[in-house]
């Protein structure tokens, strides 16, 4: 199935690889990988994720704390955020809610 990543997601992915570049050289090249695993994980197994919301559902990468709310379509996959779980959910959702229904 093909995968999308949102302009909203990809400003926020690469953002993060910045931050992590500048708290250790190499650690936003090592987040850039590991995300692009999940991303990987949601193209193979869309349903494997739990729901997280009424729009999305939640990918947990496994070494940095960020989550990826996507959404399964009939002939593909959107990924509108690349989110920081100790950020407020309610916000993302809220904003990944519109990019969605603008898709």
């Amino acid at each position: 199935m093909k995968l999308l990543v949102l302009s909203c997601a990809e400003q926020e992915f690469a953002e993060a690889v910045d931050y992590h570049n500048k708290q250790c050289p190499g650690l936003g090249y090592e987040f850039a990988a590991e995300v692009q695993r999940a991303f990987e994980r949601i193209r193979r197994h869309p349903s494997a994720w739990p729901i997280f919301s009424v729009r999305a559902r939640r990918c947990l990468t496994d070494r940095f704390p960020y989550g990826l709310l996507y959404q399964v379509r009939n002939d593909c996959i959107l990924v509108g955020a690349v989110m920081h779980l100790k950020r407020d959910p309610q916000a993302w959702l809220d904003r990944v809610g519109d990019a969605f229904a603008e898709q």
